[in-house]
């Protein structure tokens, strides 16, 4: 029976060091030749991403509210299999889920996954305080497993000796390794965490910077010993991916926009696409180059905003999208996406004009607009999300619409929001033709019928051609 080496990285809240600690030792143990499967916790593409590049291997997400308990644990199997060590990033802090319960949380993935937890703590002026938060954290939850300490941001070497005593000795948990203060983030930041890693021209020297600072720091070794002192867990059923729905027809091909602009996906989107039957063909926003012929367009999330001006210059893509709009393809947009496929996106230094699919525009505001777990029911017919389904996802946006400019001609909203923000009025799922588009991202495997539905959608359109 396989192990699983894995691990599990913690904090006690966002901005504690876990992202850089998960990057630095992905990076770290790749270099040591180990193959490390990259997990994030939570609705995340940006850490994703950044952990993929990391490992030189793709990241998965495993989230408690998008999937099902059975499903995480056939996904985690089915991508952990044949690695030397899985590392999961969780998300938050170590126990805030969507509720007081805190259910969905990093310690109940952790739970389900029986997989040892380390904490990154930030260490900023405390000494035995940080060993009372270590014990609390240790006995706050039964079955967690709480395997070890790092310590981010301490002072010099008296301040880490006294941490390290005060939680090894009152507390009962191994410190792993103690970060010093750093000036300089090798990956900046911005509104939504990190900078992509589409736009970073120096991104593998940052890689193995922060790997470096990994090696000289923690004690890597006795990091990778915690994540292979684990029990088997028992066999996962396999990852309910979608059957084949285009037997006997030849395959449609779904584009996907893959540039700086937008490139948030789930892979497993992707792959449950593919698995439905269909041939994608990654396209761009930004470039001149000519696009294939496509029975189906996917424009996932991302930064429009970062790229408003290119994206607006490139007429004869905003035209292409539109007329493809027009001619009846089955379109589906989030976040991003949808931003896009409006008339115009307002910014500080202007309105930029785009794709003119939808009579009204965005704007950017310096707050979130919407933020966090989303459950929606469907009021509208539409060739992606069956009437009457409940369909689950998350929304993070800073962008909100504006007043349509023809408020007569507003197209339907076929979602009504149970919890989240969506568009406007509670409601989101902006439906023109065969185009929906959405402020809501979803997770193939946790709404099973969006892909066949979208590949059935894309056969009835290249065939009618």
């Amino acid at each position: 029976m396989t192990a699983f080496p894995r691990i599990i990285l913690a904090g006690l809240s966002g901005g504690s060091g876990k992202t850089f600690v998960s990057i630095g030792l992905c990076r770290a143990l790749s270099r040591r030749g180990l193959s490390v499967r990259p997990f994030k916790k939570g609705p995340d593409y940006i850490d994703a991403s950044w952990l993929t590049h990391a490992a030189r291997a793709t990241s998965c997400n495993l989230d408690p509210f998008l999937l099902s308990r059975e499903t995480i644990a056939a996904l985690f199997q089915e991508k952990a299999a044949g690695c030397d060590l899985s590392l999961i990033e969780g998300n938050r802090g170590l126990f805030d889920g969507k509720d007081r319960e805190g259910t969905c949380s990093t310690a109940e993935l952790a739970r389900q996954l029986d997989a040892p937890v380390v904490l990154v703590l930030d260490a900023t002026k405390m000494t035995r305080t940080a060993a009372a938060i270590v014990a609390g954290c240790r006995a706050f939850e039964p079955g967690l497993n709480l395997a070890g300490v790092i310590l981010n941001r301490t002072a010099g070497e008296r301040h880490r000796a006294i941490l390290k005593q005060c939680i090894e000795e009152l507390a009962g948990v191994p410190v792993l390794g103690c970060l010093p203060k750093m000036g300089d983030n090798p990956i900046p930041e911005r509104h939504m965490g990190l900078v992509s890693d589409q736009e970073h021209a120096s991104r593998e020297q940052s890689l193995d910077a922060i790997a470096d600072v990994v090696e000289r720091w923690l004690d890597v070794d006795r990091i990778l010993a915690v994540a292979r002192n684990v029990d088997a867990p028992a066999p996962a059923q396999p990852v309910p991916w979608p059957a084949p729905v285009v037997a006997g027809h030849e395959p449609p091909v779904i584009g996907y926009v893959h540039d700086a602009a937008l490139w948030f996906y789930y892979p497993e989107n992707l792959e449950a696409l593919e698995r439905a039957g269909a041939i994608l063909k990654k396209v761009s926003l930004l470039s001149s180059e000519p696009w294939p012929q496509l029975d189906g367009l996917y424009l996932g999330g991302g930064f429009p905003e970062t790229q408003a001006a290119e994206l607006s210059a490139n007429t004869l893509v905003r035209a292409h999208v539109r007329a493809l709009a027009e001619s009846g393809l089955p379109i589906y947009a989030e976040c991003g996406g949808f931003m896009y496929l409006c008339e115009g996106l307002h910014l500080p230094d202007g309105e930029h004009a785009l794709a003119g699919v939808f009579p009204l525009s965005t704007r950017l505001c310096p707050r979130p607009q919407g933020l966090g777990y989303v459950e929606a029911l469907v009021e509208a017919d539409n060739p992606f999300h069956p009437l009457g389904a409940h369909v689950t996802g998350h929304e993070f946006h800073y962008s909100a619409c504006t007043e349509p400019s023809r408020p007569a001609d507003m197209p339907p909203l076929a979602l009504k929001m149970l919890r989240g923000h969506g568009m406007l009025s509670g409601r989101d799922g902006l439906l023109v033709g065969r185009t929906f588009a959405s402020y809501t991202h979803i997770h193939a495997l946790g709404a099973p019928h969006w892909a066949p539905a979208f590949v059935r959608a894309a056969l009835a359109f290249k065939e009618s051609r």
